[in-house]
């Protein structure tokens, strides 16, 4: 039987590609999900806060819709909810530092050929990969 898991992260890939690119062509703007949820926090985004919550909606709203459709969704979530919170965090604190986030850096910057976008996913990628080794293979956390 021919695997084909591959094919929901090739969905998700141009799903996200697409939203960045309407995102873009519509508003001017880069669809970095920080910098909208960053606005709605730190209230620099009041101006355009229904189009931030639509934007939000929708990201939370589609992969549930199609988990939904496609009767469920396999998860490697691991149990350690203090790994979980902990990770959550300091992806929020990264973000902040790094001004921006996988889709204002990583999908937009590198597909606009920016060197800060470019530089950023390196060290983030990067980061995420030492962290991950170590909680894993060295702490055990994971």
């Amino acid at each position: 039987m021919l695997e084909t898991s591959w094919l929901w992260g090739l969905l998700g890939g141009l799903m996200i590609g697409t939203a960045a690119a309407a995102y873009l062509l519509i508003n001017g703007r880069i669809m970095g999900a920080s910098g909208i949820v960053g606005g709605l926090v730190d209230g620099s985004g009041r101006s355009t806060w229904a189009e931030r919550g639509a934007f939000l909606l929708g990201l939370i709203a589609a992969p549930a819709l199609i988990a939904w459709a496609a009767g469920g969704s396999e998860t490697h979530l691991t149990g350690n909810w203090a790994v979980v919170i902990a990770g959550g965090l300091l992806v929020g604190l990264g973000t902040r530092m790094a001004n921006g986030c996988t889709s204002g850096h990583g999908v937009c910057g590198i597909s606009r050929l920016s060197l800060r976008g470019i530089v950023a996913t390196v060290f983030y990628i990067l980061a995420g990969g030492l962290v991950m080794a170590a909680a894993r293979h060295l702490l055990g956390w994971i």
